[in-house]
């Protein structure tokens, strides 16, 4: 319970830096999303690992909240604490429902002492904003131009990718 709660003020505190001081907003296309929820479920469906399933979460939520931010920005809905509330809700809805499904915290799902899913969904939430930033980066580079086609879906997901076969290797040493 004390590591879960740890992870957990982690990912917000990680989640609502990045995403409450960003330079500006970023848009994430329907495509890369839909991706990623389809990465969920094939994850799941497979039997794939709990860190390399939570990877694909937590690139979900980011795209999704992401998505959700844009949203209410294109709508001028504007609230106080308007983004951490976004960020929050997301997040607590996918983990909460794990938790009390007691998929998130038994004690035999654990890597590096914390629960896999949760360590994976870190992973994926912390590779999927790295995505979202270095492909800003590169079009602010090539005077606001794509270097390649679907370049804002390639780099997030590529990342993800990345992080999923590095936690590939390291559950599979580990068994």
């Amino acid at each position: 319970m004390k590591s879960f709660k740890k992870l957990s003020n982690l990912i917000v505190i990680l989640a609502t830096t990045l995403f409450l001081f960003p330079k500006e907003a970023f848009a994430v296309c329907p495509v890369c999303t839909i991706t990623v929820t389809a990465g969920v479920g094939l994850c799941r469906w497979l039997g794939v690992d709990d860190t390399i399933s939570g990877v694909w979460i937590g690139g979900l939520l980011v795209s999704t909240i992401i998505w959700t931010i844009n949203w209410l920005n294109q709508k001028q809905i504007k609230f106080k604490f308007r983004k951490i509330l976004v960020i929050l809700s997301y997040y607590a809805m996918v983990i909460l429902p794990l938790y009390f499904a007691d998929i998130i915290g038994h004690p035999q799902n654990k890597l590096w002492g914390q629960d896999k899913l949760m360590v994976g969904i870190i992973a994926g939430t912390i590779a999927f904003l790295l995505g979202v930033y270095l492909n800003d980066y590169l079009k602010r580079r090539n005077n606001g131009k794509v270097h390649l086609a679907f370049q804002k879906v390639l780099i997030p997901l590529s990342l993800l990718t990345v992080a999923s076969v590095i936690f590939y290797f390291i559950t599979k040493c580990q068994t």
